[in-house]
Order: structure tokens, then sequence, then C-alpha cells
């Protein structure tokens, strides 16, 4: 009954804190999607605001953020790569590298044929944490 009040004075869009509409356009982009349900609308929207509020607490806690009182894309990306519930965002988030590094993977991988990110990227890496 709260989410029919809810829906019906209008306070919908105050419970979610994302645009709905975008919601909607990104869902309707799959080709299985023909029409959106308003409470399937409302439910993954608030699903996705507090998935990225748990995305960034984490990323937070577990990052540098506390020593710099800041969450920073490293924080993310050291989350999406080390912390299993959120390895499927790797592609997504991936690690930072400098310019210079992509050019020399980019030239080694039209000499070998593949790129291997690992080549003495990690040992640094490693030190820098530390």
């Amino acid at each position: 009954a709260e989410m029919a009040t809810a829906r019906l004075s209008g306070t919908e869009n105050r419970l979610v804190s994302l645009p709905l509409s975008r919601i909607r356009v990104i869902m309707k982009s799959s080709p299985e999607v023909s029409s959106i349900n308003q409470d399937a609308l409302f439910l993954t929207a608030k699903a996705t605001e507090l998935f990225v509020q748990y995305l960034a607490t984490y990323s937070y806690k577990h990052g540098r953020g506390k020593e710099k009182n800041a969450l920073t894309y490293t924080d993310l990306s050291h989350t999406a790569e080390e912390c299993e519930t959120f390895q499927f965002l790797a592609d997504i988030l991936p690690k930072k590298i400098l310019a210079s590094k992509y050019l020399k993977m980019l030239e080694k991988e039209k000499r070998d044929g593949e790129v291997r990110e690992d080549d003495d990227e990690g040992e640094e890496e490693e030190d820098e944490d530390e």
C-alpha cells in the first residue's frame, strides 16, 4: 500500500536520486525489452543507486580514501580488480597506466601479435602500494 501511495502522491522521484527517464532509455535499449512496468523501473533505479553507494563506500573504506579524505578512480579500479563481488567491473574500471606504457604495449602487440599488460608493470605497482 505504501508504494501505491508514494506513486500516486508523486513522491516516488524523491525516493530515488537517479533520473527515471534516463534509466528507462537504458532499459529500452535492450532488444528484449518492449515495455517497462513502472514498479520495475523504480526498483531498477533504487537497486542501481544502492549498488553504486555500496561500490563507493567499499572502495573508500578499502582504498586510500580515508588517508586523503576522498574517493579516487584508483580506489574504484583497485576494488574492481581485487574484490570478487566487483570483478565484473574490471573492464569498465581498468587500472590507469601511463600513455608511454600504453604506446609500448601497442608496439609490442605489433611485434608479438598480442598484448601483455603484466610485463614489467607489476613490480612498479607493488612498490607504489607499499
